[in-house]
């Protein structure tokens, strides 16, 4: 899909705008706010424990308003990596490199394994008709009302919705920096 002449952003494919420093406008002109969400290790609490957690947890979630909750995999797969290594592997005649092969796979299915809990949870806020000051004001209290409940919360910046949407669509959970255009960072000025 192109838009006058040319090929649209990711941004342009999924409809926002602008990336602030405190969520993303949409075309439309909705602001929405992200809040990344670290979940307790509910696997070391009791029954009684976790009844608990997920009262708070909804007891917050009770008081925001247009909310929308999503969970990312945010690890690597590694699938075609490791299709790669195996097709290597059926063809590879040398004992020595065939036993390189055979480590490296099982050193991706053990990556893969101890990554398949990594999860990262987001709460999307649409604070409507509030002024900047209010928008801020309020996301500072969903973010106190949330901590107070047991869940560690805090807003995404800009970078980390880059991360996110780099997660999202490229499933790229190692880029430490996203640029806000695909390789700006090689392009050189033009010293003429």
């Amino acid at each position: 899909m192109k838009r006058k002449g040319r090929n649209l952003s990711t941004a342009e494919l999924i409809g926002v705008s602008e990336i602030l420093d405190a969520g993303y406008v949409k075309d439309s002109g909705e602001r929405n706010a992200v809040f990344l969400l670290k979940p307790s290790n509910l696997s070391v609490l009791s029954e009684e424990g976790i009844r608990v957690k997920e009262e708070g947890f909804a007891s917050a979630l009770k008081g925001i308003s247009e909310l929308s909750i999503t969970c990312l995999d945010s690890s690597e797969g590694y699938g075609e990596n490791k299709r790669y290594l195996r097709k290597r592997l059926a063809e590879e005649k040398n004992p020595a490199v065939r036993r390189l092969l055979e480590e490296d796979v099982r050193h991706l299915g053990d990556l893969q394994v101890r990554m398949a809990t990594a999860r990262e949870f987001l709460l999307t806020v649409r604070p409507r008709e509030k002024g900047e000051r209010e928008i801020l004001g309020y996301l500072g209290r969903v973010e106190r009302t949330l901590e107070e409940q047991g869940t560690s919360a805090r807003l995404a910046n800009r970078e980390d919705l880059k991360r996110i949407l780099s997660v999202y669509f490229e499933r790229n959970v190692t880029a430490e920096n996203v640029d806000d255009v695909d390789g700006e960072r090689w392009v050189m000025p033009d010293e003429g």
